[in-house]
């Protein structure tokens, strides 16, 4: 599912996200697939600092339910403050990754995120967005014109 345009401008953030994928897409053609999840964000840390994007990798993050901390997930990077990146290392892409994304997009209460395969042929990749947070952004912009 490789993306014909790295950069959509369609979309916020699309040239960051853009960024990331460059990064990912040179990983993935430098080590190929076949390897841990781990040594793939290892590299795609290297790559991005290479590119100066700035990031947190493996940031534990609270999961709240009815305003209680119920744990805590560790995304496995935040990019510049605005995309979460979720890696996998898979055979292929399932709705349950997708699903997984979205949760954590929901979660974090961020916007907009990449999940990024490194475990298939060709790089798999795919932008996820936060439509609940997009709405209520929306509908608070709206209101404030008024």
């Amino acid at each position: 599912m490789i993306m014909k345009e790295i950069a959509n401008n369609k979309y916020k953030h699309s040239e960051l996200t853009g960024k990331i994928i460059g990064c990912a897409m040179k990983v993935h053609s430098t080590l190929g697939n076949g390897f841990q999840e781990v040594i793939y964000q290892r590299a795609l840390a290297i790559e991005m600092g290479n590119q100066g994007l700035a990031f947190a990798r493996e940031m534990e993050m609270p999961i709240f339910y009815d305003e209680i901390d119920i744990g805590s997930r560790r995304v496995d990077f935040f990019v510049e403050e605005k995309i979460m990146v979720e890696l996998k290392a898979l055979t292929k892409l399932e709705n349950v990754h997708l699903s997984q994304a979205l949760n954590y997009l929901e979660a974090y209460k961020m916007e907009t995120g990449l999940l990024i395969n490194f475990g298939s042929k060709s790089l798999e990749f795919k932008r996820v967005t936060n439509e609940q947070k997009l709405a209520k952004q929306l509908i608070n912009e709206i209101k404030k014109s008024n």
